[in-house]
C-alpha cells in the first residue's frame, strides 16, 4: 500500500472509481504508515480515525452505488491543529488547549467533509502558528522528513510533513507570513497561500486576523489547485470571504505561457542567497525562459521594511486576539489562584509558551497609549506602501518570482535562542500576505546536501489560476515533485 500512498491526490481518486482499492482500505494505509513512522517525525498531535474510517465508509458506499464522487473524496489529508473539527481536540499546539474539543466545525472543515475527503488526523504546529521552524509546539518538534535533524519549517510544519513522508496524501495548512509556503519548501511539496478572502477563517483559531490565510498542502500542483475548489467559496460567518464563484483551476492548468512576462524580485534575489539557492533560481529563470516567457528584474523598493511591518501589525492583531485566552470560558484554567486577576495571569502565565508571550507583549506595547501612532498606525500605513510596489510591478509584469526562503531547512536548535534570526527566515514570504496576494511554493531542486529548495511565484490578486499555471509548467519541465523523502 506504500506504493499507492505515495501516488497523487487525483491518481488515488482514480484509483478509488476504477476499485483498484476501497476508501476504507487506503485510509487504514495512511493511519498505518502514521503509527509506524509518526513517532520520528512528530507531525500529529492526534488521529481522527473514526472521523477518517467514517467518511471513508461513506465514499464506498457512494461508488458500489454507482453515484458520482465529489472532489477528492476518499483521499486521506491532514488538518493543521488550528481548525475546528467537531470531536476532535483543537489545541493550536499550546497547553493552554490541551483539552479543548471542537464543539462546531470551521468553514474549511465543513467543506472537506462535504466532499467526503477523510480527515487522519490534526497536524503539530508551531504554538498559535508563531512560528518558521516548528519548534515552539507546546507538545512536541516536527521533524523534517528529508533528515530527521532539521527543522520542517513553521509554522504548518506537522501538516508539510505528514504530506512529505506519505502519511497523508493532501493537507491543509494557515498561512500568516509564510507559514505554508516555508514548510512547502523545506519538505519539498507544494504549498500555496490564496488571495485573501478566498478561504473562509471561520472556525480557524485566529492569530493575525489581516493576514491569516488557509491553504492546500499537496505533493503535486494539480492536487493543490483540486484541494483549493473544495475549500474556497464565500462564507457569510467570515466578514473578510470573497463573493466570489469557485473556480475550476484545473481547467487552466495547461494553458501557454509564451509571451508572459515574468518578473525576478531584485530584493530577494541580489544577496544573502545560500549557493545551491542561487542556482536553483538561475534555474527557473532558464526554464521560464525556455517555455517562451520573457524574464525581466523587478525592484520592490520598500520590501526591505516589510519583516517590521509584520512583526508590528501581527503582534498587535495576537495581543488583541489572544486576549479571549484567560480561563474563563474555556481551556486552561489555573488552580492556584485567590482572586480573579491572580487567576488570569497565571492561567496565561502556564498555558503560553515563550514565543506566544514574546509576541503578545510586544503587541501591547505597540498598541499601548502613546505608541500606537508611532508603531501601530505606521505599519498600517507602510503596509499600503508595500501593497503599492506590487501593484506598480503587475502593472509591467504578469507574475513575480523569488526564492521562498533564501536557505534550506536549518539544524534542529539553530535559531531558538536568536529571535531576530528566525523572523528573518521569513524575509521572502511575508510581503504577499501584508498585500493579500496568492503565493505558491513549488519544488525546485535540491542543494548540495540533499535538502529540497523552494521557487516562490506570486500573482495579482484573484489570479490563482494563472499562479496554478505557471507553477505547473515548472513542475513537468522537471522531475523534482517526483522525489519523495526516503523515511
Amino acid at each position: 500500500m506504500l506504493e499507492l500512498l505515495k501516488k497523487s491526490a487525483m491518481e488515488q481518486s482514480r484509483a478509488l472509481k476504477d476499485k483498484e482499492v476501497s476508501a476504507v482500505e487506503l485510509t487504514k494505509a495512511s493511519l498505518e504508515r502514521i503509527k509506524s513512522i509518526d513517532e520520528k517525525i512528530g507531525a500529529f498531535n492526534s488521529l481522527t480515525e473514526d472521523i477518517a474510517i467514517k467518511t471513508a465508509k461513506e465514499v464506498d458506499d457512494k461508488i458500489a452505488k454507482g453515484e458520482e464522487l465529489p472532489l477528492l473524496a476518499g483521499v486521506p489529508l491532514a488538518l493543521k491543529d488550528n481548525m475546528n473539527l467537531i470531536g476532535s481536540k483543537t489545541t493550536a499546539s499550546s497547553k493552554i488547549l490541551e483539552n479543548f474539543v471542537s464543539p462546531y466545525n470551521a468553514t474549511a472543515t465543513q467543506k472537506l467533509l462535504d466532499n467526503l475527503i477523510p480527515i487522519v488526523g490534526k497536524a503539530n504546529l508551531d504554538e498559535f502558528a508563531m512560528g518558521s521552524s516548528n519548534e515552539n509546539s507546546a507538545f512536541k518538534k516536527v521533524h523534517n522528513p528529508w533528515n530527521l535533524k532539521k527543522v520542517p519549517g513553521g509554522s504548518s510544519g506537522g501538516s508539510a510533513a505528514s504530506v512529505a513522508s506519505c502519511e497523508a496524501t493532501i493537507a491543509l495548512g494557515s498561512d500568516t507570513g509564510g507559514s505554508i509556503r516555508l514548510p512547502a519548501s523545506f519538505c519539498g511539496i507544494v504549498g500555496m497561500k490564496p488571495t485573501y478572502g478566498k478561504v473562509s477563517r471561520y472556525g480557524l483559531i485566529a492569530f493575525a486576523s489581516s493576514l491569516d490565510q488557509i491553504g492546500p498542502f499537496a505533493r503535486t500542483v494539480e492536487d493543490a489547485a483540486a484541494l483549493l475548489e473544495v475549500i474556497s467559496g464565500y462564507d457569510k460567518h467570515d466578514s473578510t470571504s470573497l463573493k466570489l464563484p469557485v473556480e475550476n483551476y484545473r481547467s487552466s492548468l495547461n494553458n501557454d505561457i509564451k509571451g508572459m512576462k515574468i518578473g525576478v524580485v531584485k530584493e530577494l534575489t541580489s544577496e544573502g542567497l545560500a549557493e545551491d539557492v542561487q542556482k536553483a533560481i538561475q534555474n527557473a529563470i532558464e526554464t521560464y525562459k525556455s517555455l517562451g516567457a520573457e524574464v525581466v528584474e523587478v525592484s520592490l523598493p520598500n520590501l526591505k521594511h516589510s519583516i517590521g511591518i509584520y512583526y508590528i501589525l501581527a503582534t498587535a492583531e495576537c495581543s488583541s486576539n489572544l486576549a479571549r485566552f484567560d480561563g474563563v470560558k474555556y481551556g486552561h484554567r489555573t488552580t492556584d489562584a485567590k482572586n480573579l486577576l491572580e487567576m488570569y495571569c497565571k492561567t496565561r502565565a502556564e498555558g503560553f509558551g515563550p514565543e506566544v508571550k514574546r509576541r503578545i507583549m510586544l503587541g501591547t506595547y505597540a498598541l499601548s497609549s502613546g505608541y500606537y501612532d508611532a508603531y501601530y498606525k505606521k505599519a498600517l500605513q507602510m503596509r499600503r506602501v508595500v501593497t503599492e510596489d506590487f501593484i506598480k510591478a503587475f502593472e509591467k509584469v504578469d507574475a513575480l518570482i523569488a526564492p521562498t526562503c533564501p536557505n534550506t531547512a536549518f539544524d534542529l536548535g539553530a535559531k531558538t535562542e536568536d529571535p531576530l534570526a528566525m523572523y528573518l527566515t521569513d524575509i521572502a514570504t511575508i510581503s504577499a500576505n501584508l498585500a493579500g496576494l496568492p503565493a505558491i511554493s513549488i519544488p525546485a531542486g535540491f542543494d548540495r546536501d540533499g535538502m529540497p529548495i523552494g521557487l516562490q511565484i506570486m500573482t495579482p490578486q484573484l489570479t490563482e489560476a494563472k499562479l496554478f499555471n505557471l507553477s505547473y509548467k515548472f513542475e513537468q519541465a522537471h522531475d523534482y515533485y517526483k522525489q519523495l523523502a526516503n523515511i
